[in-house]
């Protein structure tokens, strides 16, 4: 055989091996390894009274990464956590995402929890091309905001809708709401009370600042008019234990609505459980028959000694870090592919949190469901 030939031979070899690798990636050549760990950033609140969500938020974060880099990593990589305390305030969240951004280099970051952390760091990572994925921020207003925002966790939108439909249902004509000024808060009461509006109620609404002590004059001018129920909308459970307390001590005990942060903590439900006693939640709710949840719960529980509060952010912050590893296997560390990726390819994902698929908006298409406080207890709501 002449040399002609061979050469012949050889290059045909190479070009059916390159045609071989590219058909098994769909047409496109499969992410190059890289040198050194994949950063991804995380921004949470760690410190301040949104602790309560942020500290177990990066244990399971951490969680999920340690798993997937015990099982190979991700494309030849190990994942490494860059951690930044968000503090639940626009200020301190931007300041975090810049850092990310700009000092770490991160082409996605997990966060932020509070919908007043994501909205402040959106801006910075839509002009740096870097994906924003958060597991915890419900505020209608991230909806479609940017290609580089997506989450996991739905928006408050449906949590509204379902509360303003139980009330109506249960024949609540007027509403007294007491609301945090906090981005979710505000965004939780615009939402309920449209659908509320719609169906012919009135909603009588009184403020207060997070971290306000004396919210008495508040709760006293919501009894004075004489409501059918009262909606508490509250950021943290410190603000929740605030106002429980404060309406035993002037014996205020009205039919309740609570948004979906108190459920999350037992401690709480049990405390006033006399006072909650037929209050209406709208969560968004784990199955407990889910295998990938109860392998979460083994696996926290054996590494931090406990189950990890607020079951319905516990799930899709767990879950975060995978479909993340999952977009880098696909697209590689690069932000901009990375955001085409979870709006267009994250489709009937298995999780603790069960099948997602993410909407080319950046929702994830499931929803709250209503529920009701008995005996210090979450159960579900029937009518």
């Amino acid at each position: 055989m002449n040399k002609a030939i061979v050469w012949v031979i050889v290059l045909l070899v190479i070009l059916g091996g390159g045609w071989l690798l590219l058909s098994k990636n769909n047409g496109s050549a499969a992410p190059a390894a890289q040198s050194g760990p994949i950063k991804v950033g995380v921004i949470l609140p760690l410190t301040g009274e949104g602790a309560a969500y942020g500290e177990p938020g990066r244990n399971l974060i951490q969680l999920g990464a340690d798993k997937i880099n015990a099982e190979g990593g991700v494309n030849g990589s190990q994942l490494q956590l860059v951690i930044e305390d968000g503090k639940c305030n626009g200020k301190d969240a931007a300041s975090a995402g810049q850092k990310l951004v700009s000092v770490d280099k991160v082409q996605v970051i997990i966060g932020g929890f509070c919908s007043g952390e994501s909205l402040a760091i959106e801006p910075i990572t839509t002009a740096a091309k870097v994906l924003l994925f958060s597991p915890g921020s419900s505020n209608p207003g991230l909806t479609g905001i940017s290609q580089f925002f997506a989450r996991n966790y739905p928006s408050d939108s449906a949590q509204g809708v379902v509360l303003a439909t139980v009330a109506n249902e249960k024949g609540v004509k007027k509403m007294a709401v007491l609301q945090e000024q906090t981005d979710y808060s505000v965004g939780l009461f615009k939402s309920f009370d449209a659908k509320f509006t719609e169906l012919g109620g009135t909603s009588i609404k009184e403020e207060f600042a997070s971290g306000q002590s004396d919210l008495r004059s508040s709760l006293n001018k919501l009894k004075a008019a004489k409501p059918d129920a009262l909606f508490v909308i509250v950021q943290t459970p410190a603000s929740a234990e605030r106002i429980f307390k404060q309406m035993s001590d002037i014996g205020w005990k009205p039919a309740m609505y609570i948004s979906d942060v108190v459920p999350g903590f037992p401690d709480v439900l049990s405390k006033y459980k006399n006072l909650l006693e037929g209050a209406i939640a709208a969560e968004f709710t784990a199955d407990a028959n889910n295998a990938k949840l109860q392998e979460m719960l083994t696996a926290y529980k054996a590494k931090y000694g406990s189950e990890p509060p607020l079951l319905s952010y516990a799930q899709t912050e767990y879950d975060s870090i995978f479909i993340v590893a999952d977009g880098l296997r696909a697209v590689g560390d690069n932000g901009e592919k990375l955001a085409q990726w979870i709006h267009t390819s994250v489709k009937d994902w298995a999780g603790a949190a069960g099948s997602v698929t993410i909407g080319s908006n950046g929702d994830p298409t499931t929803g709250h469901r209503p529920e009701v406080i008995h005996d210090g207890k979450v159960a579900p709501y029937t009518k």
